[in-house]
């Protein structure tokens, strides 16, 4: 037996190592939450399924399937980067898990990360089960899938930023009841089932600009009507997410 076989060696893993660890860790405790798991899979495909096959709400000329896959996708990022991050980032701030954990070998940073890491790949779960519904219910996709992807990772750091604002400022009681509403809010008033054109003319301009808006407007513009890349929903989203991660790293409080 050669001399230090058994010798220990303290320190901390290589910082991917750390990362890729504990976004596999968030990633499997969300998908393990049942009710993270309605929020970010089961009420998006639910609402894909009804408002395809039952006539609740004019979707204008096509296919309804057409116009709605599109706002979906949408509805399914904003659930997983804002409303489901903002609720578990709120209540473990609450219980000083952020605490315990910004004073181990993995930098903040790194934990900021492994969470974005985390909501990536729920989001992946969420575009493959969603797509695979709407192919069945009848889709068919134009555009480019470039800027589909483009605008969805806009939309991804847009609603983390708020996401994360929300749960570093607000109590977690606070959080969990400002999520939801803003969740059933911009479910209503951000295009994602009802088109913009329904609502009042002056209220179109605003709600024109709110993140959901201009993600689902955005991916519509490329899914449904084949256009090369919305640039003015892309800087929409640019501008939200610039707003929204410089807001939440000058206020977000660890405890």
């Amino acid at each position: 037996m050669s001399a230090g076989t058994y010798t220990p060696r303290p320190g901390a893993a290589p910082l991917h190592r750390m990362i890729a660890a504990q976004a596999a860790l968030e990633t499997r405790m969300l998908l393990r939450n049942g009710e993270q798991l309605l929020l970010t899979v089961v009420i998006p495909a639910l609402l894909l399924v009804l408002f395809s096959a039952v006539d609740v709400v004019d979707t204008g000329a096509g296919e309804a399937v057409d116009f709605l896959t599109p706002g979906i996708l949408a509805l399914a990022v904003m659930s997983t980067a804002f409303t489901g991050q903002a609720i578990a980032t709120g209540f473990e701030r609450r219980y000083g898990v952020l605490k315990r954990l910004g004073a181990s070998p993995l930098p903040r940073w790194g934990l900021m990360t492994a969470k974005t890491l985390s909501v990536l790949v729920t989001e992946v779960l969420q575009v493959v089960l969603l797509t695979v519904i709407a192919f069945a219910l009848g889709w068919s996709p134009q555009g480019n899938p470039f800027s589909v992807l483009l605008l969805l990772v806009l939309g991804t750091v847009a609603f983390s930023g708020l996401g994360l604002l929300m749960a570093g400022t607000l109590k977690a009681e606070a959080t969990l009841a400002a999520a939801n509403l803003v969740f059933l809010l911009l479910l209503v008033g951000g295009g994602v089932v009802v088109p913009l054109d329904r609502f009042p003319e002056a209220a179109q301009s605003v709600l024109g600009l709110l993140p959901i808006s201009a993600l689902s407007d955005g991916l519509r513009d490329v899914l449904q009507h084949g256009a090369a890349m919305p640039w003015g929903d892309a800087a929409v989203l640019a501008v939200w997410a610039v707003l929204g991660l410089g807001a939440a790293a000058r206020f977000f409080r660890w405890e």
